[in-house]
């Protein structure tokens, strides 16, 4: 999910690290230190494995010191002996020759002494040839470090191949601190301003989420290009999460304050033809259902005998009670007859479906209307296809200010990889999110929940969604 707002804000924080490091660097101000650099998404992770491998390891610490000290020692001790009894020339002698000691100190004097003179040109031919061999490594460690200096996407051992949190590249710091000024921001937040408003981000939001982010931003000093990354990504998170949280309440908890008093939980729905408002009742009806009350559905969208057939259809799929008329009657009769049945048979939850209408219709608006003044609603929801982005938000401020919503909900949210109407409906019309279409079966509804959101836009990429998340 969200996809395009992810890279948007991952490159936010890559063009705030490029353009701080290119300036020290001209300013001689920059210097490679051991470490590496953290990806974007990495800081969002609450990876609890990773602080347990953490503490096993410190545990282990002590011991490992007690054999690592016991090794040494014992090696010492060994070296000492073999030094008092082979002398200077034994330094030059290869493990295997020190082996083969016992053997030689049996042999003759006249062995060892035909040996001495071939033992010492072979001496004096391997130093040269190990001598070689070290200067060619240590040109080649200069040579690699000179280059990996400013090699930022160079491989790592293969030791660190599988690490998911860490990218293997060289991470720089500061000679001197670097603070962020409102010159580093200037592009960079003109650049993600303008991808926002690409990815249908209304405008308001976009400008309220830069707002954010440069306030949050301007002033932090930095020692390490790991916390541009940070202070970046803290400060996105935290702008998206003031824009996507409204305050309102879950509509399973307003159902139960309805159930308290003995009434049913009266819900309109409300859209533009395509929307998914229709096939979102049934899944709502199966929700619920399957929570243990009991849905009726009032097929109030008698402009179309299509319509009366699509909700009958969902109704018998369910296996919850429908209320229909003959096409051509009057809508809000229908919803008023589905309100008193719940109330004579004690159910729960009425469903209302309500033609789908443009909002420039206005007599299909007056119609809308007069059924919330028969039936009186607890709530008017709007349903948006999140897959129009910024066309969703629009159509929702239309609504709102026609008949007064209560909340949104949005179709097809799984295969939305903008996110812009995710991130700008609620926070437009000040109404909360209620649910969020994830698929087209029945059970492909989620109740919405902000960290959900907010862990989604900030998540990696390609990383599996479950809707049955809390």
């Amino acid at each position: 999910m969200f996809e395009s707002l992810k890279k948007k804000f991952s490159r936010t924080s890559d063009k705030l690290e490029e353009e701080l490091i290119e300036e020290a660097q001209e300013e001689n101000n920059l210097e490679e230190e051991s470490g590496k650099k953290f990806s974007f998404f990495s800081f969002g992770r609450k990876d609890k494995k990773e602080e347990e491998d953490s503490k096993s390891d410190v545990a282990e610490i002590p011991q490992e010191v007690e054999n690592i000290q016991e090794t040494d020692t014992s090696d010492d001790e060994t070296s000492d002996d073999k030094d008092e009894k082979s002398g200077f020339w034994s330094f030059g002698k290869k493990s295997s020759d020190n082996k083969e000691e016992p053997q030689e100190e049996e042999e003759s004097a006249e062995e060892i002494q035909e040996e001495e003179e071939p033992k010492k040109s072979h001496f004096w031919s391997r130093n040269k040839e190990e001598d070689t061999e070290e200067s060619e490594d240590a040109d080649e460690k200069t040579e690699e470090k000179k280059s990996r200096f400013w090699s930022r996407n160079k491989d790592n051992d293969s030791s660190e191949e599988n690490d998911e949190d860490e990218e293997p590249s060289g991470m720089f710091s500061f000679i001197t601190a670097k603070t962020i000024s409102e010159k580093h921001l200037e592009d960079i937040l003109w650049e993600l301003e303008m991808g926002l408003l690409e990815g249908d981000v209304a405008m308001e939001v976009a400008s309220a989420v830069v707002d954010s982010v440069k306030d949050d931003l301007v002033g932090r000093k930095i020692k390490r290009s790991n916390d541009i990354t940070e202070y970046t990504y803290n400060a996105l998170r935290n702008a998206v999460a003031e824009i996507i949280d409204i305050p309102g309440k879950s509509m399973t908890e307003m159902i139960e304050a309805k159930k308290a008093q003995g009434e049913p939980f009266v819900v309109m729905f409300v859209g533009i033809n395509g929307t998914g408002k229709t096939t979102t009742i049934g899944k709502l009806a199966n929700y619920y259902l399957k929570k243990g009350y009991t849905p009726v559905i009032a097929a109030a969208d008698t402009f179309r005998a299509g319509a009366i057939e699509q909700v009958n259809y969902h109704a018998d799929k369910v296996g919850v009670k429908l209320i229909k008329h003959q096409k051509g009657s009057d809508p809000a009769a229908v919803a008023f007859d589905a309100v008193e049945h719940a109330k004579a048979q004690g159910k729960e939850l009425v469903l209302i479906d309500t033609a789908g209408r443009m909002q420039t219709n206005t007599n299909l608006m007056d119609e809308m209307k007069k059924i919330k003044r028969v039936a009186k609603p607890d709530l008017v929801v709007f349903v948006g296809d999140a897959l129009t982005g910024n066309d969703a938000t629009q159509q929702a401020s239309k609504f709102n200010e026609a008949i007064d919503l209560d909340g949104v909900i949005l179709t097809k949210a799984d295969a939305d990889s903008k996110g812009g109407a995710s991130l700008s409906i609620g926070y437009v019309i000040k109404k909360p999110i209620l649910f969020l279409g994830m698929g087209q079966g029945y059970d492909d509804i989620k109740e919405y929940d902000a960290d959900w959101m907010l862990n989604q836009l900030f998540s990696e990429s390609g990383e599996e969604v479950n809707i049955n998340e809390a």
